[in-house]
């Protein structure tokens, strides 16, 4: 069953979306990292050949909540997943059940494109978010960390 609150993003949706966006970089202790214009999100989005994708949640008409993700791949299973780069609803619309609404939609585009992965990653500290995907029955890859190159040791190795 789809939730009639949430839908695929639409370009008028982008100035939201970047706020929300900034919110959740604010909400993760942050803010100055988040860089992200509302052209970029355009270009990403709905430009020629997007790569990035984005369901939203909707309370009264307003767009409170996004779940923007992209298509991963794994060598192992031979088919695609979703990684999940942002999840974030606005604190005064938690706890009414469209973060999990978020969460299903993506699971039923995994289950309808045969799609056999959907991950992201959470923040240690960040204890409701974990709980709140516990009880959805993910499960912590405790055996992985995750690496990353960016600014100034992104562009030595690249140079």
């Amino acid at each position: 069953m789809i939730d009639e609150r949430i839908r695929r993003a639409r370009p008028e949706d982008v100035p939201a979306l970047v706020e929300l966006v900034y919110a959740l970089a604010e909400y993760e202790r942050a803010p100055d990292e988040c860089h992200l214009t509302a052209e970029q999100l355009q270009t990403a989005l709905f430009g020629e050949q997007p790569a990035v994708f984005c369901h939203v949640a909707e309370h009264d008409g307003q767009v409170v909540g996004c779940a923007i993700w992209f298509l991963s791949f794994s060598t192992w299973r031979g088919v695609h997943g979703i990684y999940l780069e942002d999840l974030f609803v606005r604190p005064e619309t938690r706890g009414t059940g469209l973060g999990k609404a978020l969460l299903t939609a993506l699971a039923q585009e995994c289950v309808q494109h045969n799609y056999e992965r959907l991950e992201w990653s959470v923040l240690n500290w960040n204890t409701p978010a974990i709980n709140f995907y516990k009880s959805l029955g993910a499960k912590p890859q405790d055996d992985w960390t995750i690496y990353r190159l960016t600014d100034a040791a992104l562009t030595d190795l690249g140079s």
